[in-house]
């Protein structure tokens, strides 16, 4: 059976106090067949494609639109100012400004990318060997916990959000992934998850993850 067949987006569980505390927050979650490899010429081009929608004034405005809005708005609530942290879309559009245009990197990232750009939901990929078959979700860090399973991975603070799996914490929500879990050169399968917040509708976090899923498996093919 192909990939396309197989591939399921899932939700994730929001611990039940982070539900109540923030409405909207919602993770999705996939595994598809994707590795590190250069990226095919019709990904290339459409981001090329999408640098055009960038200028100056545009990168200003996007904080007024709905989805970069809602992002932003949930910064704030937990306690980042996003003038100085910026959204995954606005720190994204400020690269492609210094950079003149949306620099191709490799298959994942550049697929990553692209979800982004057209649906303003961040994706993040991690190793699918690390994650456990139950899946991922958000949750408080408890006392003692560590970013990732490494006996020398580094201690988190109490209540820290993060993204996790029954076993181990991959993840900072909208922060840094573990070292060891992010995807390398002898990744064969990747878990995808996108993250939602109040004020973006739960089906472009799904479609977010359907964009990363498509283009991977494009590029897996060419």
């Amino acid at each position: 059976m192909s990939d396309e067949l197989d591939t399921v987006v899932v939700p994730g569980v929001v611990d039940s106090a982070l539900r109540a505390e923030f409405p909207g927050l919602r993770l999705d979650w996939t595994t598809v067949r994707a590795g590190m490899r250069d990226s095919p010429r019709e990904l290339r081009r459409r981001l090329m494609d999408l640098s055009s929608r960038y200028r100056g004034a545009s990168v200003i405005a996007m904080r007024t639109q709905p989805i970069p809005h809602a992002y932003r708005a949930f910064f704030r609530q937990i306690g980042l100012d996003p003038d100085i942290t910026r959204i995954p879309s606005e720190e994204a559009a400020v690269a492609r400004l210094l950079h003149g245009q949306f620099r191709p990197e490799n298959l994942i990232d550049d697929a990553l990318l692209l979800a982004l750009i057209e649906t303003g939901v961040p994706v993040w990929a991690l190793d699918a060997t690390g994650v456990r078959a139950d899946g991922l979700g958000i949750r408080l860090t408890a006392d003692g916990e560590r970013l990732g399973r490494s006996e020398y991975a580094d201690y988190l603070p109490a209540r820290r959000l993060v993204v996790s799996d029954a076993g181990c914490v991959h993840a900072l929500l909208f922060g840094a992934i573990a070292p060891g879990h992010e995807v390398s050169s002898r990744t064969e399968r990747v878990v995808l998850f996108a993250v939602g917040v109040d004020g973006v509708p739960a089906i472009h976090v799904e479609e977010a993850i359907w964009v990363c899923v498509e283009a991977l498996q494009t590029g897996a093919r060419g």
